[in-house]
């Protein structure tokens, strides 16, 4: 998991500043979704001890207006629901090796599971109260943040504080309740539209030579 940004951005992304949030972000989201909640490890897996795929993810940032973790969660989960593996046969030699080959239609293929994988919710601590979905505006009244990751079914897979305030422990139970309901309702609207998108795709009628 690897994050990047474009200092077209906003001029905090320059120089340093860019580096030190790619690096913020690309520890966190490795922990969000790099563990057995969020995805099937082992529907990657090729032949077990020796090979597997591996999924790398590249996130670019071009702008920045706020929840940066909540918009690229949605955006790795929708990439991994388009993405596509080929399907692998293992064969043996006659030297009792393994062979590994691939199917030459570049239709027959395997989907990523990305029913666990989590939404992001940050929840900013403004006052008595927290705001979900904050803008910058209100993330600059905001003492400190809470990101929670959230799967279909309510499990939590990872929390951070973030900021320089401090959260009082009735702050951080309501933020996670918040957190988990908002984070649940998210699911079931993003993977609708995600299938409605595809099913769209498929009856588009494509134009140019190379179709």
């Amino acid at each position: 998991m690897f994050a990047f940004s474009s200092a077209n951005a906003t001029p905090e992304f320059e120089g340093r500043g860019g580096e030190e949030l790619g690096t913020n972000l690309s520890n966190v989201l490795y922990k969000v979704f790099n563990n057995k909640h969020s995805l099937d490890l082992h529907s990657l897996s090729i032949s077990p001890g020796e090979h597997c795929w591996v999924l790398y993810v590249d996130v670019l940032l071009l702008q920045c207006d706020g929840n940066l973790y909540d918009a690229i969660s949605i955006a790795v989960k929708a990439a991994l629901f388009n993405t596509k593996i080929p399907r692998v046969n293992i064969t043996s030699d006659d030297e009792g090796g393994k062979e590994i080959e691939l199917s030459d239609d570049p239709y027959d293929c395997m989907r990523v599971n990305v029913e666990n994988v989590p939404c992001i919710v940050t929840l900013c601590k403004v006052g008595h109260r927290h705001v979900v979905d904050a803008t910058l505006q209100e993330k600059a009244c905001s003492v400190a943040s809470l990101i929670i990751s959230v799967t279909h079914n309510g499990t939590i897979t990872c929390s951070r504080k973030v900021g320089g305030g401090s959260l009082d422990p009735e702050s951080i139970f309501e933020m996670t309740e918040t957190g988990k309901r908002v984070g649940k309702a998210l699911h079931a609207p993003l993977m609708k539209l995600l299938q409605q998108e595809e099913s769209l795709s498929k009856k588009r009628v494509r134009v140019g030579f190379l179709c």
